[in-house]
């Protein structure tokens, strides 16, 4: 889970999502959370939210345990060694290198089509999720609507917590589905926000689903395109693409990690 990386995308997501002004009124607790759900709905409803995700944002709950992540966040103040050694940096190596073996031509298409190498991919889906082995257990809905309730950075979370509900409305995700507990979503953890612009459905089946594996790592070759990914380009500290990485996070040690364990694995 990476709950730094909001801070990385840029307001265009908000543009991109039309949200309009905030009005619905932050809150510091759960005590406010239903009555700033009652305005929030206007203002979903207002940015094309229809009524799927307008019910899933009436039956959202105020996340404590969302809450307490957001307060809590240690990890990113590590070394770069200690940080590696606590997220298992040689396991994602060694696991990342036989995922790759195993999926070449996979991982060769979406170096085609994307420009980002395996080696990126791969390290990101390890170190987000232990390549799939553990996507979160908050409800993603009730998540990210409590951190755009939340008055530390509610005007960040807002277009999101309206992505999430679009998302509901597409039929990527209900109410019930579970992610991480910054209501990031899927094998690679994007932000529901994010999830919107830069889905793409490359199993082919007519919808994306970040809890498939093939559409969540097209996903995210498709973020880092966009984001300026320079095909070729070198991707370590100092390199072209590594400002593209830190798009991905904001903390310099999830940066710089991503970066080693990927050359590690396409080495």
């Amino acid at each position: 889970m990476l709950p730094l990386k909001p801070f990385l995308y840029s307001i265009a997501v908000t543009a991109a999502l039309a949200v309009p002004a905030v009005a619905a009124t932050c809150g510091n607790s759960g005590g406010g959370f239903n009555t700033w759900k009652a305005a929030f709905a206007s203002e979903a409803k207002a940015a094309g939210v229809k009524q799927r995700g307008l019910d899933a944002l009436a039956s959202a709950k105020y996340a404590t345990g969302t809450i307490a992540a957001d307060r809590n966040q240690k990890s990113f103040k590590y070394s770069l060694s200690k940080f590696m050694k606590v997220r298992g940096a040689d396991t994602i190596v060694a696991q990342g290198r036989k995922r790759k073996a195993r999926n070449a031509g996979f991982y060769q298409s979406l170096e085609k089509r994307y420009g980002v190498p395996a080696g990126v991919l791969l390290a990101i889906h390890g170190m987000e999720t232990g390549f799939g082995g553990f996507m979160g257990n908050s409800a993603v809905v009730s998540a990210i609507t409590t951190l755009a309730y939340d008055c530390r950075r509610s005007a960040f979370f807002v277009p999101h917590a309206i992505g999430a509900l679009k998302l509901v409305d597409r039929g990527a995700i209900t109410a019930k589905t579970k992610g991480a507990k910054h209501g990031e979503l899927g094998h690679t953890q994007f932000l529901p926000g994010n999830a919107l612009k830069y889905g793409v459905d490359a199993s082919g089946d007519g919808r994306v689903d970040f809890y498939n594996q093939t559409d969540a790592l097209a996903s995210t070759a498709n973020f880092l395109r966009k984001k300026g990914w320079k095909p070729g380009g070198g991707y370590q500290e100092g390199q072209t693409n590594f400002r593209v990485i830190k798009q991905w996070n904001a903390a310099g040690v999830y940066q710089k990690a991503i970066a080693i364990m990927a050359a590690r694995i396409d080495g």
